[in-house]
Formats: C-alpha cells, structure tokens, sequence
C-alpha cells in the first residue's frame, strides 16, 4: 500500500514487485489478491498478452495510509 501511495497512482505488478524488491511472485500475488478481497486496492487487467494488471488504491485502501504512517512514525520513536 505504502509503494502505491508513494511512487505513481498505479503500478503494474511487475512495477511493484521491483520497487519491493525482496518478494517473491508468489508472495506478492497473495498478498494483493487479499488486499483486492478487503477492498484495498482495484485491480485493472488489459487483454493482451502478455497479460497487463494495474493496481490502484480504492478510498478504504487511502484511509489507512494514515493509520499505516503513524505506526512507522512509531516503531522510528
């Protein structure tokens, strides 16, 4: 969530998996499917191929970007 708020609006998967850089396919696929599931962030799939997904915050994903910094503001203290 802190990668989409931060860097671009959208990023595609491929995006995201090198700006974390240290997840694996498999991690990063689970991890933004249950965020999908809770209403975190809103997949965009483009026919073509090889296939294209954008990932993009919803406004329930932006509300705990609040909550998400003062923890990090936190755990820095």
């Amino acid at each position: 969530m802190c990668w989409l708020s931060e860097y671009k609006p959208v990023l595609r998967f491929n995006e995201l998996q090198r700006w974390i850089g240290t997840i694996s396919y498999k991690a990063l696929s689970g991890t933004l499917k249950e965020m999908e599931h809770d209403g975190l962030v809103i997949p965009k799939e483009y026919p073509q191929i090889p296939p294209k997904v954008e990932y993009n915050l919803w406004e329930r994903g932006q509300s705990l970007l609040l909550v998400i910094n003062l923890m990090c503001s936190w755990g820095e203290a």
